[in-house]
């Protein structure tokens, strides 16, 4: 019972997935901030968002858990080049969201 709480694989994986599907809707040239972009960001932040609250209602979360769906989410984006600033905003409205 005590294991469960410690096993966060499918919120690890989770992060990931999110992070790959904002790399795929949003290039790293796109994430710096132009305008141009910034319906195209609204709408792939709701997508997200979407996801965020299905796993959410299917999963329970507690903060070892929350904090390791954020950690994958956030060093998936480093690993793929995007600004630090733009990085932490992005886990920071994911945490939100949790």
């Amino acid at each position: 019972m005590i294991f469960n709480w410690f096993d966060a694989n499918e919120a690890d994986k989770f992060g990931v997935f999110l992070a790959e599907l904002l790399i795929e809707r949003t290039p790293v040239d796109d994430a710096i901030g132009k305008r141009s972009v910034t319906k195209k960001h609204e709408a792939m932040l709701h997508q997200l968002g979407q996801h965020v609250a299905r796993f959410k209602a299917e999963h329970k979360l507690n903060m070892y858990k929350k904090a390791k769906l954020g950690n994958a989410f956030k060093w998936k984006l480093r690993e793929k080049g995007y600004d630090a600033e733009y990085v932490d905003q992005m886990t920071n409205w994911l945490m939100f969201k949790l």
